[in-house]
């Protein structure tokens, strides 16, 4: 049962990633590359300027992670925790289905980096993956709204008329609406236990068996969740706002790119532009950094507000594209010199641990 639950993930990334590389290949048949770096290297010592919001993002979400852990976790070094929050993205958005690796991997390298039990680590990812989507569904009804006339002046395929600000605005009460029940759910102090009765109902006996030696890991996790008491639990709010931040260094770093480049547009285009795209990037979450699927995202987009200047366009994307690449490299470099390994990783997430 595990080699196939890992194998179909494992297909379905690559899958993904295959697609992607064909998308990237599609995007740039039309773009001068000497022009595109000549047009880069203009831009001299300024560019450093590019890598900070990606690191204000990093900062501000362990920032909030710190404050969802169990009431019962006290002093956590957030440098610590900073290292586990740097590996498991870059696993997450590096390698195919990676999401379903990393995440599982928090709780595992916070026992084993800061001693925090799996049961409290489990119960602050399992908050966190809410509230962040939570913060995205608020962060993408703000963009649409911003930048509203922007998205209805870019046409979609097979409807007659300007809908794509609706859409977005729909998809953003959405998520917010969906992660917010879920958050309550699993606030309620039994949700683990719920998810443990359903999976028992699975017809496979080996997963079974696994799954009554680790219904104690589950009771333990539903435990750490009722500690959730309500003056605890105002402080998510204040986690909220930490989270909508952090998604608007995405679109910050994109609006200083575009500057540096010399492009002339206004923040709120940008920002609906980003938030477009994030939400494009959701929908692909099979393929690796929604490679190939970002692009073309911008390209639309670039086109509606009448920027047809390939270079702009092929300087943009390589920019963000070689921003990732520093930041990703400096994530398995964190990743080795801490000895965790990709097995680690991934015997942790088919429950090997």
């Amino acid at each position: 049962m595990k080699m196939t639950k890992k194998s179909s993930s494992t297909l379905a990334g690559y899958i993904g990633l295959g697609l992607g590389i064909i998308l990237i290949v599609f995007q740039f048949r039309q773009i001068d590359l000497a022009g595109v770096i000549e047009r880069i290297s203009s831009i001299g010592f300024s560019s450093v300027l590019i890598l900070l919001p990606f690191s204000a993002l990093h900062l501000l979400e362990t920032i909030a992670w710190m404050n969802v852990f169990p009431p019962s976790i006290r002093a956590i070094p957030f440098f610590k925790l900073l290292k586990i929050q740097l590996i498991t993205e870059t696993i997450s958005m590096t390698i195919p289905a990676g999401v379903a690796i990393g995440e599982p991997l928090r709780p595992f390298l916070c026992n084993r980096f800061i001693g925090i039990p799996l049961p409290a680590g489990v119960a602050s990812v399992a908050v966190r993956k809410l509230l962040l989507g939570v913060a995205q569904g608020i962060y993408t009804i703000i963009g649409a709204i911003a930048g509203f006339s922007l998205l209805q002046s870019v046409t979609i395929p097979m409807f007659p008329v300007a809908v794509l600000g609706y859409i977005m605005i729909g998809c953003g009460i959405a998520v917010f609406l969906l992660f917010l029940f879920f958050l309550f759910v699993l606030l309620n102090g039994s949700a683990a236990q719920n998810v443990h009765r359903i999976l028992m109902y699975v017809p496979f006996k080996r997963v079974k068996v696994w799954l009554l030696t680790k219904e104690a890991g589950f009771l333990d996790t539903d435990e750490e969740l009722k500690s959730f008491d309500a003056p605890f639990a105002r402080r998510l709010i204040f986690v909220l706002l930490i989270y909508i931040l952090a998604w608007f260094m995405l679109a910050i770093e994109s609006y200083i790119i575009l500057c540096l480049l010399g492009v002339e547009i206004s923040f709120l285009q940008v920002l609906a532009m980003d938030t477009a795209i994030t939400m494009l990037r959701a929908l692909f979450f099979f393929i690796p950094s929604g490679l190939g699927v970002q692009e073309l995202g911008y390209r639309v987009f670039f086109q509606a507000l009448g920027m047809h200047d390939f270079q702009d366009y092929g300087a943009f994307v390589l920019l963000r594209r070689f921003k990732e690449l520093l930041w990703y490299s400096a994530g398995y470099c964190i990743m080795f010199f801490s000895g965790v390994h990709l097995r680690d990783a991934e015997g942790f997430s088919n429950g090997d641990s």
